[in-house]
């Protein structure tokens, strides 16, 4: 596929010649409230000193750049089903080439896309944001999670974020650098926090190297982490290192000066839909072949009345009480008073919280 056409690099070695040139590492990617690997990210890497942004750049100049990212996302599909449990794997796609045809193949060389993240890595214009909707919502309906890279870095970056709607948002890492001595990388990444929160995203800062980064991100409740301080990407899906989730455990409890909604957690029953005739009685999250959540069974206190209801807000276990309750209130009016879903970075339903014990928690820690 690649070797038939030979771009070369600037020391003038063919360009992957060979299939196997192309290998891939695993960097994790960690949950900070449990110290734990969510996932990893799956990384093309090249024989010589040559980074991936130069054998890309290569193929691009070389017209063959849909049949290399291919290659990448094809090797990554290949390994899910190697994937510790309970972990999930992010796989690079350029969104400007999402649509060619054999990049298409390639996603489709694996039906099932459950515990993979379709990660869209450029920034650049995209000519057709509707069509790279339509692309992005037929990956989620095969079970694949949508993340956006960067976010933040700029205008196409955030109109993307508006229009694509994805689960996962990644922190550009000019605002986690050191975040720790500059307020006003705070106050973008919280704005940035802040915007993935409203279209219902997980936020995920991108390049922490230094304790004190892990830090401020703790103090923030950014609940997914990726770096080399947690991690270099390795042939292999390792394990943290036991001083590395001594040294997640102890900034996230140093930086929980108020309760989490974890301590307000109510468990809660799942139904799928179509599943059943009847799903029970409420309350209960009604979810999707793929066990992702999409709508509420609740009752009316008033009439007990049964009914369905959106999902219009989901939370980490980790997110603060008085957040949490902010963002809850700020609802359509009409779902202001629902319970919140809370998940865990995978999208697996953890429990309920009911709006009381969010306004009984805040009140109390006052």
């Amino acid at each position: 596929m690649i070797g038939t056409r030979t771009a070369r690099l600037p020391d003038c070695r063919p360009l992957l010649a060979d299939a196997d040139d192309l290998t891939l590492v695993f960097q994790p990617i960690v949950d900070l409230a449990n110290a734990s690997i969510a996932g990893y990210e799956a990384l093309a890497r090249f024989p010589g000193a040559a980074g991936p942004d130069v054998w890309f750049a290569a193929a691009a100049d070389a017209g063959i750049a849909p049949e290399l990212e291919a290659l990448a996302i094809h090797k990554a599909l290949a390994v899910v089903d190697r994937l510790p449990r309970n972990t999930f794997l992010t796989v690079n796609v350029s969104p400007h080439l999402l649509g060619a045809d054999v990049v298409q193949q390639a996603l489709a060389s694996r039906q099932d896309l459950r515990r993979v993240v379709v990660e869209l890595t450029e920034h650049t214009p995209v000519d057709d944001l509707h069509a790279l909707r339509r692309q992005t919502e037929a990956l989620r309906a095969r079970g694949a999670l949508i993340a956006l890279d960067d976010t933040g870095s700029g205008y196409s970056g955030l109109q993307q974020m508006a229009f694509v709607r994805p689960q996962l948002v990644k922190l550009d890492r000019a605002l986690v650098a050191d975040v720790d001595s500059d307020p006003v990388r705070v106050a973008l990444a919280e704005m940035v926090g802040e915007f993935a929160g409203k279209i219902d995203a997980w936020l995920l800062a991108e390049g922490i190297e230094t304790p004190a980064e892990l830090a401020a991100f703790s103090r923030l409740g950014v609940p997914l982490a990726q770096g080399w301080l947690f991690g270099r990407p390795s042939p292999d899906f390792l394990p943290l290192a036991p001083e590395v989730e001594t040294l997640v455990r102890t900034q996230v409890a140093r930086a929980r000066l108020t309760d989490s909604v974890a301590s307000l957690l109510r468990p809660v029953r799942q139904c799928v839909v179509g599943e059943h005739d009847a799903p029970g009685v409420p309350p209960a999250v009604l979810v999707g072949p793929q066990g992702e959540p999409t709508a509420l069974l609740l009752s009316d206190p008033r009439t007990l009345e049964v009914y369905t209801a959106p999902v219009s807000l989901r939370v980490h276990p980790s997110t603060d009480i008085g957040d949490a309750l902010q963002r809850a209130l700020v609802r359509p009016p009409a779902q202001r008073f629902d319970p919140v879903l809370c998940t865990d970075p995978t999208g697996h339903v953890l429990g309920l919280v009911r709006i009381e014990d969010l306004a009984t928690a805040a009140r109390a820690a006052r």
